[in-house]
């Protein structure tokens, strides 16, 4: 009999190894993942150039205000929801689950030090897979209710503090896990009332918070205002979305950003390369760049890997990079084309979905 752990019943609904995707997931990373490359495009640019001094240029406070560090909290609580959700899928698969984690977070460490010394020093994915190992792994062994109250803590003390949002990448971790855990994220389709509640009271919220961060801008206090509007802000945009997944305009959402989440990892260390090789052909400074020149270059990433995702996953399964991820994971080769990888189900062979 398997030894029972916080990952078994009945404390949380077990996901079947066969689990069909979450399509609000996807269609909230492919959106973070829009918001991400705008933010970044002017800091990738700017590698290897000369910090000069000038005057705000037009569009930056919209920056400041509601694209700014709003995005990666989204993406930080996506990938404490993904490695719960893996982690349940592995708990009914694999002798050692954990060590399967344990070699996914390296695999990501090693992805991420690579993109940081070769491309870009403002990787995110190598301080993920850092605080996956020291953080979400150890969570593991404790109940949901402790990750609960862990993540809590850990989102108000770096605001309190005025660590900046860095800090917060410990708290989201454990939060999208919890979620996880309790059973949040297997219903987040069903729910309408509940986003749209919980969006009016963070908007509510973000209002002073948005006021604090512009009357603090290069204050003590600028850190912590920045992260906790960002924080808000970022939950705002979720519920939004949730809310309109309930709509008639769900069909448009989920064939504009499913594309780009589905391949979230690919699309984010291919932006890198596509911002440098655009930033060489324009010269100049990024400094001196406009809003809206920021935006078109963004825009013309983004079509480009929603084109390139579209046409791929047609016939693959998932992305090469997620690809060769879950390889690296599981420890075996798994089935790219999609049409080998149903053969294999049908046949019941593994189901790779995680």
């Amino acid at each position: 009999m398997r030894h029972q752990d916080p990952y078994s019943p009945p404390e949380t609904a077990r996901v079947s190894s066969r689990r069909p995707r979450i399509a609000a997931l996807d269609v909230v990373r492919g959106f973070a993942l829009c918001g991400i490359l705008v933010a970044n495009v002017q800091p990738i640019a700017h590698v290897g150039s000369a910090a000069v001094d000038r005057a705000p240029m037009p569009g930056e406070e919209w920056m400041g205000l509601l694209v700014d560090q709003r995005f990666f909290p989204i993406f930080s609580l996506l990938f404490g929801v993904g490695f719960s959700l893996l982690l349940n899928s592995a708990t009914d698969r694999a002798a050692h689950p954990r060590l399967l984690l344990l070699r996914r977070l390296l695999v990501l460490l090693a992805m991420g030090l690579v993109h940081h010394f070769l491309l870009w020093e403002g990787d995110i994915l190598a301080i993920y897979a850092v605080v996956g190992l020291v953080v979400l792994l150890p969570s593991t062994w404790l109940p949901r209710w402790a990750v609960a109250g862990l993540a809590a803590a850990l989102l108000v003390a770096p605001l309190v503090v005025g660590f900046g949002f860095l800090g917060l990448v410990p708290g989201l971790f454990l939060l999208g896990s919890a979620l996880t855990r309790y059973g949040v994220i297997a219903r987040i389709e069903r729910f309408t009332r509940g986003p749209a509640v919980l969006g009016l009271v963070l908007a509510v919220g973000a209002a002073p918070a948005l006021w604090w961060q512009t009357h603090s801008a290069g204050g003590s206090g600028f850190s912590g205002s920045f992260a906790l509007a960002g924080l808000l802000i970022a939950g705002v945009y979720v519920c939004a979305l949730l809310v309109l997944l309930r709509t008639p305009v769900r069909p448009a959402l989920q064939a504009v950003f499913v594309p780009l989440g589905r391949m979230a990892l690919t699309n984010y260390l291919t932006a890198t390369i596509l911002v440098l090789a655009i930033s060489r052909v324009l010269g100049g400074q990024s400094d001196d760049w406009a809003f809206t020149t920021v935006l078109l270059i963004a825009g013309a990433v983004l079509a480009v890997q929603w084109l390139w995702s579209t046409l791929w996953l047609r016939r693959y399964q998932q992305g090469p990079l997620e690809w060769l991820w879950r390889w690296a994971t599981w420890a075996r080769r798994p089935p790219l084309r999609r049409d080998i990888a149903v053969t294999s189900e049908r046949h019941g062979g593994p189901s790779l979905s995680s």
